[in-house]
C-alpha cells in the first residue's frame, strides 16, 4: 500500500476515489458508521409458512462432552463460564430452521419455499427474483435471490445499472448451519424489512445454501466429496460451476462468503482454552490480487464490520485456524490458494472476504448468537456497499484497466506464502471463562512471493483442452478459438530431471506438479486451437489456472493432460480467430 492514490492514478485515464487517511488494518476500529448502521437487527416477524410435509433432518449431537446447557437446553462442550461469554441476545430470529423445539436446521425444501415466498411478496419498487442456478449433484435446486429496485432484475440490467451488486455466499460447507439461516434472515429483510431502503444504491443477490446436499447430510463436503470452497478454479463440481455462470453473468463488485468455525476442536486441544471471537474475518489472501482492491476491502468492509459488531457487544478479529500437525501451536491464516470463492473472486476484480461465526461443532447449541454476529456482519457489508456505491465502482473500473494494460509486462507472482510473525491471540480459560493471553507464531499477513516470473501476453492451449477452454469461459474469461494455422512465439515447459530447481524460480510450491523450466520458441499453432489473451480483466485469474507450475494450476490438477497442452505467448500474435464454439 506504499504507493499514493494519486501516484498510481497518473497511470490511467480512470479517476480514483479520494481516499481515507490510512489507518492500521489491524485494528478493530475504522471509517465512521452513519447513526445506527450496521447494529440496527432485523425483526423475527413475518416468516413464510413452512411447505406442506417438509422433511427435516436431524441434528447430529456433538461429539465433544458436554460440560453445560445453553438457553435452550442444548449440550455445550465447555463449563458455564465460558458459556456466559456467548450469551444469546436481546434479538430473536424464526426462520423455519429457528423455530423453538426443532431438531432441525431450516431443510431445502424450506429454504425453496422461502426464498419463493419473498420472491412472490416483495413490496413497492423493490423486484425480488428467484433465480433456480442448477442442480446439486443429488438433484437438490441451487437458488438465488435477486433483490434490486431496477426496473428489471434480469442480469443486463443489473450490469448496466449505476449501482454496484453485492453476491453473499452461504453454507458451501454443510455442517456450517448458522450461514444459510442468517442469509434468510437477510433476504427477508431486504424483500419487505429494514434493510430494504440500501437497495435505492445498490442491488444484493443472495444464495443462501452453495451446498444443499452436504446440508441435507450435515456433511462438509458435496456428495462427491470435494471441499466447495476448494473448486472455484476447476470447477470440477456443478454447485461450484452454478456460482461461477452468475458471477459472470451479474459481475458483483462485493462477494461476501459466510462459513462457522469450531468453537473447541483442535484449538482447545493444543492451548486448552477456548476462542473467545463471535466472529472471524478473512479478507483475499491470493498472489496478484490487486493492492486497491485490497486496500477497499479492508478500509470499506471489514473495519466498519468490526466497528459493527463491537457496537452490538460481539467479539470479532481476523481469521486464523490451528495448525492440523501434532504438538505445533501455529495459527494459519486463510488459504492462499486461488479456488477459495474469496480469493477467487478478488481476481475476479471484486471486494471480497469470508465471515467464519463461532460454533460450526455446537450443533444448535448457541444458535441464536451465531446467527445473530452473521446478521450484525452482513448488514454492515450491505450499509458499507452502500455508503461507498461511487467509490467502489471507480476503484473496480481503474482495477479492470490497470489488470489488462499489464499484458506482457510486469512480474506475475506465481505462488506466494503468508509471513510468520508473532502475535497476542485472547482466548477464554475453560476453567474461569476469563480472557487469557496467548502469545503465538502466526502465518499472516503480508504474503511473500516465492515465485515469480515475467508476465506473458496470453496463452495458448492445444485443441484437446477444450474442457480446459469452457471452465475458463464459465470463470468469465475471453478464450478464442484458431480458426487458420499459424503460429506464435512462446515460453514452453518442459520438466527437469529430478533435485534441479528452475532457474526462474527463488523456491518452487510444495505441490507443484514437476520441477519445471520455460523454453522460448516458435511453434506452429493448429486450426482448433485456443489462445486466451491477458489484456482482458480477469486476467490474474487465468494466470492462476494456466501457469503450470502454480499450486492450482489446471495441470495439476489434471484438467490439462501434458505440459505440451499450453504455452506462454510471449509476443503479439497474428492469428486469425473464429466465433466461440
Amino acid at each position: 500500500m506504499a504507493l499514493s492514490a494519486s501516484l498510481l492514478a497518473a497511470c490511467t485515464s480512470t479517476p480514483l476515489p479520494p481516499w481515507p487517511q490510512s489507518t492500521d488494518s489491524t485494528q478493530a476500529g475504522g471509517p465512521a458508521l452513519d447513526a445506527g448502521a450496521g447494529t440496527a437487527q432485523p425483526n423475527g416477524n413475518g416468516a413464510p409458512a413452512l411447505e406442506a410435509g417438509a422433511q427435516t433432518t436431524p441434528v447430529a449431537t456433538s461429539a465433544l462432552q458436554s460440560g453445560s446447557t445453553d438457553d435452550q437446553g442444548n449440550a455445550l462442550p465447555y463449563g458455564s463460564a465460558v458459556a456466559a461469554r456467548f450469551a444469546a441476545p436481546a434479538v430473536h430470529y424464526d426462520t423455519p430452521g429457528l423455530q423453538a423445539n426443532r431438531r432441525a436446521f431450516t431443510t431445502n425444501a424450506e429454504l425453496s419455499q422461502w426464498l419463493t415466498d419473498l420472491a412472490a411478496q416483495a413490496q413497492g419498487g423493490t423486484r425480488a427474483q428467484l433465480l433456480n442456478l442448477g442442480l446439486s449433484q443429488r438433484g437438490s435446486a441451487l437458488q438465488a435471490l435477486v433483490l434490486t429496485q431496477e426496473a428489471s432484475a434480469s442480469a443486463a440490467a443489473l450490469q448496466a445499472s449505476q449501482r454496484p451488486t453485492v453476491l453473499l455466499v452461504g453454507q458451501q460447507h454443510g455442517d456450517e448451519p448458522a450461514s444459510a439461516e442468517a442469509l434468510l434472515v437477510i433476504a427477508r429483510e431486504l424483500a419487505q424489512g429494514l434493510l430494504e431502503p440500501l437497495l435505492a444504491r445498490i442491488n444484493v443477490i443472495v444464495v443462501p445454501r452453495a451446498n444443499p446436499d452436504g446440508a441435507e447430510g450435515g456433511e462438509h463436503a458435496t456428495a462427491d466429496g470435494t471441499d466447495l470452497d476448494r473448486d472455484h478454479l476447476l470447477l470440477a463440481t456443478p454447485e461450484a460451476r452454478a456460482l461461477a455462470r452468475l458471477a459472470d453473468d451479474y459481475g458483483p463488485a462485493i462477494v461476501v462468503d459466510a462459513h462457522e468455525y469450531p468453537a473447541m476442536g483442535r484449538f482447545a486441544e493444543i492451548f486448552g482454552a477456548a476462542p473467545r471471537e463471535d466472529l472471524l474475518v478473512d479478507g483475499a489472501t491470493v498472489a496478484n490480487e490487486p493492492e486497491f482492491l485490497h486496500k477497499a476491502t479492508r478500509e470499506w468492509l471489514i473495519e466498519p464490520m468490526q466497528q459493527a459488531l463491537q457496537s452490538a457487544a460481539l467479539r470479532a478479529g481476523p481469521y486464523w485456524r490451528a495448525s492440523a500437525q501434532a504438538g505445533d501451536p501455529h495459527l494459519l491464516a486463510g488459504s492462499t490458494r486461488a479456488d477459495a470463492l474469496r480469493n477467487a473472486s478478488a481476481l475476479k476484480t471484486a471486494a471480497s472476504l469470508a465471515i467464519h461465526s463461532h460454533g460450526s461443532d455446537l450443533g444448535r447449541a448457541e444458535l441464536q448468537r451465531r446467527v445473530h454476529a452473521q446478521v450484525t456482519a452482513l448488514s454492515s457489508v450491505l450499509h458499507s456497499a452502500m455508503q461507498r456505491a461511487e467509490d467502489l465502482a471507480k476503484v473496480r473500473t481503474y482495477v479492470e484497466r490497470n489488470t489488462a494494460a499489464q499484458a506482457c509486462h510486469g512480474q506475475a507472482v506465481i505462488a506466494a506464502a503468508p509471513t510468520t510473525a508473532q502475535r497476542e491471540l485472547l482466548a477464554l480459560d475453560l476453567a474461569t471463562g476469563e480472557d487469557r493471553a496467548l502469545q503465538l507464531p502466526w502465518d499472516g499477513a503480508p504474503l511473500r512471493a516465492l515465485h515469480e516470473r515475467p508476465q506473458a501476453c496470453g496463452y495458448w492451449l492445444a485443441a484437446d483442452a477444450r474442457d480446459a477452454a469452457q471452465r475458463l469461459r464459465t470463470l468469465g474469461l475471453q478464450v478464442m478459438r484458431v480458426a487458420e494455422n499459424g503460429s506464435v512465439l512462446v515460453d514452453s515447459w518442459r520438466a527437469l530431471p529430478a533435485g534441479h530447481l528452475p532457474l526462474t524460480a527463488q523456491s518452487q510450491p510444495q505441490d507443484a506438479p514437476a520441477q519445471l523450466d520455460l523454453v522460448r520458441n516458435a511453434i506452429d499453432v493448429p486450426a482448433g486451437s485456443y489462445y486466451l489473451p491477458l489484456n482482458q480483466p480477469l486476467a490474474w485469474l487465468a494466470v492462476a489456472a494456466l501457469e503450470a507450475d502454480a499450486p492450482s494450476s489446471y495441470l495439476s490438477r489434471h484438467l490439462l493432460p501434458d505440459l505440451a497442452a499450453s504455452a506462454r505467448v510471449m509476443g503479439p500474435t497474428s492469428l486469425i480467430f473464429e466465433g466461440s464454439d
